[in-house]
């Protein structure tokens, strides 16, 4: 079965999404369609596809979702949209998605999901610590007190790691980055100012791929909705046309 992405974000997302869901849903093959491929040349300016999320994603979704429709006809099983929840709320957000992608009509026939990483991508690491930053390089000999920093100073729940933060109204997403917080945590003053910082763009993606999907779905519900849906499809016979 072919499965169409349509994520928002950045780095962290288009090198450490598809790849983990590759691995685990071998049955499906997973098509990018956002962000676009970062081409060779100067940096994309404000126009890229390339950190959108929420409304702007929405938007980006119904320009370029018609026209993969129209050049590629009938190859597309079941369209996936990813993004951050950044604390918003999640019945909220599906609805605007659906709301956008419902009306095309060539996406009658074909199966939608929504998901999403909440508040962000890296929930899933923390979800997994053990099996993540603990066995990384980079963090050995500071893993633990990166942890207990995260959990006494930054009231991290690591047994439920989704419902970090609260909604920021005026700003329309979470009042704290829970990536941010993970940045900091690496870069404490008690370490060695020679340490490896924590990067969004390399570690969260490198460490998506050490996480055990059995261990996140236990304290991630949304994680949770999305493997089981992923993990249904990808093994029913009556997808397989």
């Amino acid at each position: 079965m072919v499965v169409w992405v349509f994520s928002g974000g950045g780095e962290a997302e288009v090198r450490g999404l598809i790849p983990l869901l590759e691995k685990i849903f071998s049955n499906c093959k997973f098509e990018r369609k956002t962000p676009a491929r970062k081409k060779p040349g100067p940096k994309p300016g404000k126009g890229s596809s390339y950190g959108r999320t929420g409304q702007s994603l929405i938007e980006q979704i119904s320009k370029e979702l018609p026209i993969a429709l129209r050049y590629e006809p009938n190859k597309c099983n079941l369209i996936l949209v990813f993004d951050d929840l950044d604390c918003r709320t999640p019945e909220v957000q599906e609805k605007k998605i659906l709301d956008a992608i419902l009306i095309i009509p060539e996406c009658v026939d074909i199966q939608i999901f929504v998901g999403f990483a909440a508040p962000e991508l890296e929930a899933w690491i923390i979800a997994d610590w053990s099996n993540s930053i603990a066995r990384h390089p980079d963090f050995k000999g500071r893993h633990e007190r990166m942890r207990y920093w995260l959990s006494q100073e930054k009231n991290i729940p690591f047994n439920e790691p989704e419902s970090f933060s609260e909604y920021d109204e005026d700003r329309d997403c979470c009042r704290e980055k829970l990536s941010k917080t993970l940045v900091d945590s690496s870069v404490l003053a008690e370490f060695d100012s020679r340490s490896t910082r924590y990067s969004k763009g390399l570690h969260t993606p490198a460490l998506l791929q050490d996480i055990r999907p059995e261990e996140v779905q236990r304290k991630c519900p949304l994680f949770r909705q999305l493997y089981n849906y992923l993990n249904n499809f990808c093994r029913s016979p009556s997808n397989y046309g």
